[in-house]
């Protein structure tokens, strides 16, 4: 399954970022893209989140990176 959405296709990719308690979070961006910005702020200063945009609602959310246990694409992605 490809990380990026269909050039024809206006939507855009997503991924669902899923946390040790179970949540899930469908944010814009592709698979890939997604676990960079995870990374980047594991790698940063302590407790250094990783900012992502909420698909559906738009709003911004902060994700701490040592509590995520999944990562997959989303529907859109």
């Amino acid at each position: 399954m490809p990380d990026t959405a269909d050039p024809d296709d206006e939507t855009p990719a997503t991924a669902v970022v899923v946390m040790m308690t179970g949540e899930r979070y469908e944010v814009e961006g592709s698979p890939k893209d997604v676990e960079a910005a995870i990374v980047a702020a594991s790698r940063g200063s302590i407790l250094q989140l990783a900012w992502m945009t909420e698909a559906d609602s738009g709003r911004s959310i902060a994700i701490n990176p040592l509590h995520v246990a999944v990562l997959e694409s989303g529907m859109s992605g």
